[in-house]
């Protein structure tokens, strides 16, 4: 029994390691990648506390290094995917009837744990299994779920501290209650942060969850799991079921008891979970919330009188930093006429000058693509654009899978604002530049806003600030993330709410006390102290 008002500890962003020449960090992590590399690993399913291990399996592949495998994971199914949603279910009272500082201990000993003993083994396993540079993979799994964790908690009391007035002979509360059911969390691969906290949100607001992360990044979630698991997270409060996703989806999606989704991933599979749970709305025993962070095509957009060299390295780091698998990634841009043989000069130079292969060596800026796939996707794009009259490969462009997936930083050119690249989601290295006459200024701002059907992330660089002004009013709408001078990337937890609207998602805004209203019912509580005796009003006396 809580005999406290209890406040949280003030959640402060984690400082980035900077694994400088020499620094422990440097020597540990070299180390632990080491080991990684002789040491296979086999990843259980975790249902209700249980580890379980399947006769399917799939390969924890090392995308730079198709030669290396790091592992096998256990893949489930029909079958495991009803079990993990009865353990849930079964977890779920008690775990929600836990005082909500509990609940918050987990997650804030998580932190903890990942913030040191923890910390070379997520970063190397995210550096082998997603083909991260090691910044990336500091800034990803470790600091950002570190934020995730404490600020979470953060803003989970301040929920809980949000109390209605109360009148005389009254008292109102407040509570916010976790769904009833579970929550279903689809991961995808690009960011182990996300992929965990798609689970942990929920589940420290009081939810039960089937967690199903993306095959190409299992490494990663699973440590996250062995976090939780030891920060003392109780048996199937999250459950942990790689696998089919079209044999999962099936069950998860079709029960009666599903309480919500929490999503990153394409428009198209959220196009779909949606359909689905519209198909299903009069079976389940609530209206399942739907939370999706889904696709982008982001832009920067130049002004005449934008700063060359800001801009250059804005876009540089925006579009090929985690090898252009960022969601947020710089995908487009817009460059006026007057100052493109400035900034073509020294974007090309930039971006050739780029160094590409394993993560393992640090001087390397980019890696590979997460796998096959991914690759003849990109290839394809890049391949169209070469036979495209309307562009023109100014950079890159090479593809090599012999040892791994790799494709270099490619910028093309392009006179058509509408171009494939310019308009479709690639999801890789590629960076498409729509060179436009400084009259028609107003014009481009008009193709950026209405040629995609996406609004996550964008960014404008200017001086002047009514240019400034006006440029964000145009593009009011164009991205639920916009950036003045800078680029569409690296959103920080409490920092940077992260999320857009139209096809981009919801925007629910990770990162913020938005996104855990969202797996709260809250119910209102009056408790009356006086008696009422008599059914009549005054209004009612005539005399």
């Amino acid at each position: 029994m809580s005999n406290g008002i209890f406040s949280t500890p003030t959640p402060i962003n984690e400082p980035i390691k900077s694994y400088s020449a020499g620094s422990p960090e440097k020597l540990e992590i070299k180390k632990r990648l080491a080991e990684m590399r002789v040491n296979p690993i086999k990843i259980p399913l975790v249902i209700g506390g249980e580890h379980i291990f399947t006769s399917k399996t799939g390969k924890v592949n090392c995308p730079h290094d198709k030669s290396l495998l790091l592992g096998d994971f256990a893949q489930g199914g029909a079958k495991e995917a009803q079990m993990a949603i009865e353990a849930a279910l079964n977890a779920r009272k008690h775990w929600a009837a836990l005082p909500w500082e509990d609940r918050a201990a987990v997650f804030l000993k998580a932190a903890d744990l990942l913030a040191t003993k923890y910390r070379a083994k997520m970063n190397a396993a995210t550096m082998l299994g997603q083909s991260k540079t090691v910044f990336q993979a500091e800034i990803d799994a470790a600091c950002e779920l570190i934020d995730f964790f404490r600020f979470n908690v953060h803003f989970a009391e301040q929920i809980y501290r949000q109390q209605p007035i109360s009148s005389a002979g009254t008292w109102n509360r407040l509570s916010a209650r976790g769904l009833e059911g579970f929550v279903y969390a689809v991961a995808p691969f690009n960011f182990t942060s996300i992929s965990v906290n798609l689970a942990a949100t929920p589940a420290l607001m009081g939810c039960s969850v089937l967690w199903k992360p993306a095959a190409t990044a299992v490494f990663g979630s699973w440590i996250g799991m062995e976090i939780l698991e030891e920060a003392g997270l109780p048996p199937g409060v999250i459950n942990f079921l790689p696998g089919d996703a079209a044999e999962i989806s099936s069950v998860a999606l079709n029960h009666k008891d599903l309480a919500g989704v929490h999503f990153t991933g394409s428009t198209n599979t959220f196009n779909n979970i949606w359909q689905t749970v519209g198909n299903n709305i009069s079976k389940y025993a609530s209206y399942p919330r739907l939370v999706g962070e889904t696709g982008g095509k982001d832009f920067v957009f130049a002004h005449s009188s934008a700063d060359v060299d800001m801009l250059v390295v804005a876009l540089v780091r925006g579009a090929f930093e985690y090898q252009g698998q960022k969601c947020s990634a710089a995908s487009r841009a817009y460059v006026p006429k007057s100052i493109w043989p400035k900034v073509k000069e020294r974007l090309v130079a930039m971006t050739e000058e780029l160094k590409m292969g394993d993560p393992q060596d640090f001087t390397n800026f980019v890696s590979a693509v997460i796998d096959e796939r991914a690759f003849k996707k990109i290839k394809n794009y890049i391949d169209q654009a070469k036979s495209d009259a309307s562009c023109k490969v100014i950079a890159g462009g090479q593809c090599d899978s012999n040892k791994g997936f790799f494709i270099r930083p490619t910028i093309i050119e392009t006179t058509n604002a509408k171009s494939t690249t310019m308009v479709e989601e690639i999801f890789g290295p590629v960076l498409t530049v729509f060179v436009y006459e400084d009259k028609d200024f107003e014009a481009t701002l008009k193709i950026c806003d209405e040629s995609t059907p996406y609004a996550l992330t964008g960014a404008i660089f200017a001086k002047d600030r009514h240019t400034i002004h006006h440029m964000s009013a145009a593009l009011e709408n164009a991205a639920g993330n916009f950036y003045v001078n800078d680029k569409p990337t690296g959103a920080v937890v409490g920092q940077q709410p992260f999320g857009g609207a139209r096809a981009s998602g919801t925007n629910d805004k990770a990162g913020s006390v938005y996104n855990l209203l969202r797996w709260v019912n809250h119910r209102t509580i009056k408790e009356n102290y006086l008696p009422i005796v008599d059914y009549r009003y005054p209004f009612m006396a005539e005399s």
